[in-house]
């Protein structure tokens, strides 16, 4: 019999927010009782505006740098690589926003302990969860169902490659697969006690492949299962909720099936206040612009040899054409031949482009067009006119993510940040059409936050 407790993919991750709290916060208090230590007495005043602003900042840092990543929580390695991260910037924001925090103190040894507590109370903690927790025996356990061998392969590969928190106890259909004995035949397989013998909670199912005969026999069977409470999750839908990207079987001619905007679409408050973020984040970016100025000035003589901004007409909202401004991080006549794909390695990018593109630098002249209405902090990147005709040809459904502002960032940037070719492309378009499906604040403040992750990692492009 398995074991019945079991944590989720969301359960983990409100998991470890939740300890890591609890054990920072008892990392102080045995700090202040055995060593001490004055700056943040939490035995005196447990719940208190400092301990909240500092457990606000530990949780922000912590997103930003890949704590709650279960693939990085689960690897040692990672973990301590980001907790390091994590707890210097965390420590450097609470010892020098004065206003929200205790002033500094006057025993500077304080500071070496309020960092040591921080890192090694989470570090504990985290290689319990490493040991026990990340294991296996907590997985979700999920049962497939297919009549298609390739279609089982393809959510085989995807639950092993997105969904870390499901296991597979085996699969069920009218042939078994090479080189996996989890096969279940449909006929004869009792899938009550299938699901009672191994906990499971879900059920993958495709009817692709199965014969009438055998699409009968599981109806009554699933109808029964369903009447459990198990959830039944139909394939295209489960790899597109792990994906976080519409699945490439959706995008047929029957679109319209499977594909539907956000509620926030239209919503009124929603587009008012992501508006009202964009007109703050636009007067911070601008100002971040003059305040890198000066060292930018300063490469671009050295690394770049050419005027510093260029203007380049790009595809907006509805089709829109209208001029993008950045940095400039090519040579001059880097298209003199026409329009070109960007490569990876491309040769016409200059010494300190690439640092611009690095750090996503090239892109802060951009605020301007989202001052102006032309773009949104968080969208579809905007393309040329010359790629879009190109790739509407190639890709019918391509002109949909127009149906919204471009975007500075998004979520195909970040989960997709790389497509030099028309496949990538594709690829692309389908985490851009996610989020059109599933736009929220919620969906935006995390693409901000990997937008962050990817300028402080040097993973731009």
């Amino acid at each position: 019999m398995a074991l019945k407790t079991k944590l989720y993919l969301s359960e983990r991750i409100v998991l470890l927010r939740i300890i890591d709290v609890l054990f920072i916060g008892v990392g102080l208090m045995l700090s202040s009782l055995f060593l001490n230590f004055k700056y943040l007495n939490l035995l005196h005043a447990p719940i208190s505006i400092n301990t909240i602003v500092l457990m606000v900042y530990y949780l922000v840092c912590a997103q930003v740098f890949q704590m709650y990543s279960l693939r990085d929580s689960a690897s040692r390695f990672q973990t301590v690589r980001n907790l390091f991260i994590t707890t210097c910037v965390c420590s450097l924001l609470y010892l020098y926003t004065p206003i929200l925090t205790p002033v500094l103190p006057s025993n500077r040894i304080d500071i070496l302990i309020f960092y040591a507590t921080i890192f090694l109370s989470v570090f504990l903690w985290r290689n319990i969860y490493i040991f026990t927790i990340s294991k296996r025996q907590f997985y979700k356990h999920i049962l497939l169902v297919g009549g298609n061998k390739e279609v089982l392969t393809d959510m085989y590969f995807h639950a092993g490659t997105y969904a870390r928190d499901n296991a597979i106890v085996g699969y069920i259909s009218e042939e078994p697969l090479e080189n996996n004995n989890s096969f279940l035949d449909v006929e004869t397989t009792d899938l009550n006690r299938v699901i009672e013998n191994n906990d499971v909670k879900e059920l993958v199912i495709s009817l692709t492949g199965f014969s009438e005969e055998s699409i009968g026999i599981l109806n009554q069977k699933l109808a029964r299962v369903f009447e459990q409470g198990i959830n039944i999750v139909n394939y295209e839908d489960y790899i597109e909720r792990i994906t976080q990207c519409v699945p490439e079987n959706n995008l047929t001619q029957y679109f319209y099936k499977y594909f539907n905007f956000s509620e926030n679409h239209e919503n009124r408050l929603y587009l008012a206040v992501l508006r009202l973020i964009d007109i703050v984040a636009g007067i911070i970016g601008l100002a971040s612009l003059l305040l890198f100025l000066p060292l930018v000035l300063l490469g671009n003589l050295a690394g770049n040899r050419g005027p510093l901004f260029y203007a380049q007409e790009r595809v907006g909202r509805k089709g829109k054409i209208f001029k993008i401004v950045k940095l400039r991080s090519m040579v001059n006549g880097a298209e003199k031949n026409g329009a070109q794909w960007a490569v990876k390695n491309d040769s016409r990018i200059t010494r300190f482009g690439k640092f611009l593109r690095k750090t996503r630098l090239d892109e802060i002249p951009q605020f301007w067009n989202i001052l102006k209405g032309e773009m949104s902090l968080i969208g579809p990147r905007p393309e040329r006119p010359e790629f879009v005709k190109e790739l509407e040809k190639e890709i019918p459904l391509y002109g949909i993510r127009n149906v919204i502002k471009p975007g500075l960032t998004g979520w195909a940037q970040v989960m997709y940040p790389y497509a030099a070719t028309i496949e990538e492309q594709q690829k692309k378009l389908r985490y851009d059409l996610y989020y059109i499906k599933t736009r929220s604040l919620y969906l935006d403040f995390k693409i901000v936050i990997k937008t962050i992750n990817t300028v402080l990692y040097f993973k731009g492009q």
